[in-house]
């Protein structure tokens, strides 16, 4: 029996086992008995490891974690949880914003009510933009399916269309000039998503509610667990599916009237 998931991910990292062997401070051939024989490292070298490799010791190593440990994990990856999206503090929203170093990604339909609670957002995104922070934000077609279908099972009708169409004009201007990367989607959202650098907000949508009136998970991802990079790569599916808005002459509001 072998590791191939461990195989496959030295391989893609593009280390050699001497290098890997060198790194974690261990003989080439325990590396070898760890893939070829899938022996199991010591929880040490299993956290260095998936720290070279940029992957959760859950998936080099499934046997590793039990159902109970996997459950506990998971579990710990739950900061709290806000009964509704209106009830979580600006400061968390401002705390999250001015702490992210690495990455902002934003998944929602229209997402208002972020510029109107917060009205220095589209400044504070761009200042991030310009130490580094890669910022993604993906918003609904104004003329997509989902986007009508949202209306009819809100019972509002167009209100969720005018949503979006209203916040795309806040920050249309800033993907034009290059500051947010911004993608238009025409996916049904399960939860919009939130993330910021390794802290995520997840606000569930229930049928016929409006997502501010819907539960919100609040996350912080760990190593090992796996409840946060579900939603990661969500986001990440969406993002692949969706459609760049760069170009100055792109007609984000398509469907207006």
């Amino acid at each position: 029996m072998t590791n191939e998931r461990l195989r496959d991910a030295v391989n893609r990292a593009g280390l050699t086992l001497v290098e890997l062997a060198g790194e974690v401070g261990v003989d080439p051939k325990t590396i070898e008995r760890w893939i070829n024989q899938a022996r199991m490292p010591y929880p040490k070298h299993r956290a260095k490891i998936a720290a070279l490799l940029q992957e959760s010791e859950a998936y080099l190593w499934p046997q590793s974690h039990g159902v109970d440990r996997r459950a506990r994990l998971w579990e710990s990856e739950v900061v709290r949880f806000y009964p509704r999206r209106a009830e979580i503090p600006r400061e968390m929203w401002q705390r999250l914003l001015g702490e992210a170093e690495h990455r902002i990604d934003i998944l929602v339909y229209a997402g208002l009510f972020f510029p109107e609670q917060m009205p220095t957002l589209a400044a504070t995104l761009c200042d991030k933009v310009h130490v580094g922070v890669e910022v993604r934000l993906l918003m609904a077609r104004p003329d997509g399916e989902q986007v009508a279908r949202r209306g009819v099972e809100e019972g509002i009708g167009d209100v969720v269309r005018g949503r979006v169409q209203n916040a795309l004009s806040f920050f249309e201007p800033h993907a034009r000039h290059g500051c947010i990367k911004l993608r238009l989607h025409d996916t049904t959202l399960y939860n919009s998503i939130f993330r910021f650098d390794d802290e995520m907000l997840v606000n569930t949508h229930v049928f016929g509610l409006p997502a501010a009136h819907a539960p919100v998970i609040h996350l912080r991802r760990l190593d090992g667990a796996e409840l946060f990079s579900i939603y990661g790569a969500s986001f990440d599916r969406v993002w692949a599916a969706s459609e760049p808005v760069s170009a100055p002459e792109e007609n984000l509001y398509a469907g207006r009237p």
